[in-house]
């Protein structure tokens, strides 16, 4: 069967704002852990608010487009973010694995934003590529300063162990 690009928009839509639900559910349960990395945890919390908005964008295309978001998904997916912070807890070098985590994860949303932005334009909806080239923008954002920031970040955790203190968050 298929779909009509202005379907299948809608069906990425769904599924982005889904995406931006788990990764609240990852970031939110990191930044409450944080104690050594005052710099993680302000570009997190920067990060969680810059998600919030590019779910309030999601919802206004949606519903420009007389559609909304499926609580389905967003309830898997969030349970699943959740799942995964927790897993992460246990390891020695939490935040390490968690800056390696949340990198790997914006490169999924940036390219999920360029997908979405080509089927606006291939849905010939133009003008609703405007707000998700906004999200694609802030997620390119911060996976530049995850990039920037893992080796500096590795190297105190390094002396961090080194010296005996908790290094793991």
């Amino acid at each position: 069967m298929s779909q009509e690009p202005r379907e299948l928009f809608i069906t990425g839509l769904k599924n982005a704002h889904a995406m931006e639900n788990q990764a609240l559910s990852i970031m939110k349960p990191q930044l409450q852990r944080i104690e050594n990395y005052p710099e993680v945890a302000a570009k997190l919390d920067q990060h969680i608010r810059e998600t919030e908005g590019q779910i309030r964008r999601l919802e206004e295309v949606l519903s420009g487009l007389a559609e909304s978001h499926s609580s389905i998904k967003d309830a898997a997916l969030s349970f699943t973010g959740a799942m995964a912070a927790l897993g992460h807890t246990v390891a020695g070098d939490e935040i390490l694995k968690n800056s390696m985590a949340n990198f790997a994860f914006e490169n999924f949303e940036i390219a999920a934003y360029k997908s979405l932005i080509a089927l606006a334009d291939y849905a010939e909806l133009p003008a609703l590529a405007t707000p998700l080239k906004a999200n694609l923008e802030e997620e390119l954002a911060m996976a530049k300063w995850l990039d920037e920031n893992i080796g500096t970040l590795t190297t105190k955790f390094a002396a961090l162990k080194q010296q005996g203190a908790s290094a793991k968050v």
